[in-house]
């Protein structure tokens, strides 16, 4: 075996030289009997390489001994995998022993070539109304979730995690890169509370691991997710929390190794690294990785360059809303921010385009309108404006759900909406039918007749 000595160690970056041959870009070293492990990032010169470390350096010297593997870093495949929770490394971290008859393939793939990628574009259903019509999201496409900390990015992600299991017969992925371990631990409860977890692989690289263990997680993830695609021929969802760290990490490493950072202290090879992740995610002949990522905005600010570079890699972008979050309307999603580019007549049909730009130019009058009603009250406006501020009012409360995921904290009973019945409920709304219904009684339902059975109920209840 090659082995070679350490010369450096400065925090997670550490040089090691090697006498007889020089280990490869993204070979594995192991040093104190396997307990640390790094990975080759540079070849400094004809003897020394520059690795980065996947777990704590603690105990690490110099002229300590190193051994070269000889190969990249792997992860485990197969149909066993299935229900379990790892680690970076392929290590089951949920109490039981490791799975048996697993292959290892290398986390380093290529993405698909071009010649074998579908050209077909098919809406992918979330049973989320808002999400259904105005945003759709493709199958086999990258959809992001943009918000800043606290608006719902999670527990977006978890409810679709649990409609889509539910009602497609497809295997999910969630990989956790930064995680807070009481978020991974809560969702493992979760989905084993809701019966979902026997078509579920989740991967973490939790917060208070080292950078280089955050950044290499999602290429564990999507190596897993690729076996389902290309070996069972199965749909896959993949589910990343959240792809800003992944950035985070790379900055760290690149700061790290030394390399000069580039505009707002991003590390300069930073476009490179999110595409080598974001091109394994496609859709090819034998079966789709849709990807749904939840993006941590920094400071709010959508010009951030971790934001700007997210956004071009995306089918559709969700963002998320705190004025929206503080007025209880839920889930979060700020309709006219957020975009998609299966919003087309020659995909989602000529009534759904129609139907979803005429719900855009409603709430997008009523935007304006805000600040005439602020100054001068609504009496002031004209008896068509008024119309279009009820329409909007309306549309805005009865696109907000109870989710499955929420039921312990809300005391709702969550709901799943078909797509038919969404475009059913804003096109009446939008037709004046609920002219005479109260606003309340169309926030938190699903189907848009839920309304007349709560206004009656609220009815019932006010009576002396």
């Amino acid at each position: 075996m090659n082995s070679g000595t350490v010369v450096a160690v400065r925090g997670s970056v550490v040089d090691v030289r090697f006498d007889v041959s020089l280990p490869a870009i993204h070979t594995v070293l192991h040093a104190d009997e396997g307990q640390i492990v790094l990975e080759v990032l540079a070849q400094r010169d004809a003897s020394h390489v520059r690795a980065i470390a996947l777990t704590p350096t603690q105990g690490l010297a110099r002229d300590m001994t190193v051994l070269d593997t000889g190969g990249p870093l792997k992860a485990p495949v197969g149909k066993q995998i299935l229900s379990r929770m790892f680690d970076v490394f392929g290590h089951a971290i949920d109490r039981q022993p490791e799975p048996p008859d697993v292959q290892w393939r290398s986390v380093h793939r290529a993405p698909p070539p071009l010649a074998a990628r579908s050209t077909q574009s098919e809406v992918f259903e979330t049973g989320i109304k808002v999400i259904d019509v105005l945003l759709p999201l493709e199958r086999g496409g990258k959809a992001g979730l943009f918000g800043g900390a606290g608006v719902g990015k999670t527990v977006l992600l978890t409810e679709m995690i649990h409609n889509m299991v539910g009602h497609q017969e497809g295997v999910s992925i969630f990989c956790g890169i930064g995680e807070r371990c009481r978020e991974g631990e809560e969702l493992h409860r979760e989905m084993k509370a809701a019966g979902v977890l026997p078509n579920m692989v989740m991967v973490f690289g939790q917060m208070n691991e080292p950078p280089g263990s955050r950044f290499r997680v999602g290429h564990v993830a999507l190596t897993m997710a690729e076996y389902f695609r290309d070996d069972e021929r199965r749909d896959v969802l993949l589910l990343i929390d959240n792809i800003f760290r992944f950035i985070q990490a790379g900055s760290e490493v690149s700061g790290l190794m030394g390399q000069m950072p580039s505009r707002l202290g991003y590390q300069p090879t930073m476009g490179t690294e999110l595409s080598s992740l974001e091109e394994r995610i496609a859709n090819t002949d034998s079966g789709a990785i849709t990807s749904i990522q939840a993006v941590y905005v920094p400071a709010d600010d959508f010009t951030d360059p971790a934001a700007v570079h997210t956004f071009s890699h995306l089918s559709a972008s969700i963002v998320l809303s705190r004025k929206r979050a503080s007025e209880g309307l839920y889930p979060a999603i700020d309709p006219l921010q957020s975009s998609s580019k299966m919003a087309t007549p020659g995909v989602v049909g000529e009534r759904h385009y129609a139907l979803a730009q005429e719900i855009r130019r409603t709430l997008a009058q009523y935007a304006q309108l805000k600040d005439i009603i602020a100054m001068l009250g609504l009496e002031q406006l004209s008896p068509q404006d008024r119309n279009v501020v009820g329409r909007a009012r309306r549309l805005e409360r009865f696109l907000t759900q109870p989710f499955f995921t929420t039921e312990q904290f809300t005391g709702m009973v969550g709901k799943l909406v078909s797509l038919e019945d969404a475009l059913d409920g804003c096109e009446r709304i939008l037709r004046d039918e609920f002219k005479d219904v109260p606003e309340r009684a169309l926030y938190m339902i699903g189907k848009v007749d839920e309304a007349r059975a709560k206004q009656t109920e609220t009815a019932e209840t006010h009576e002396p």
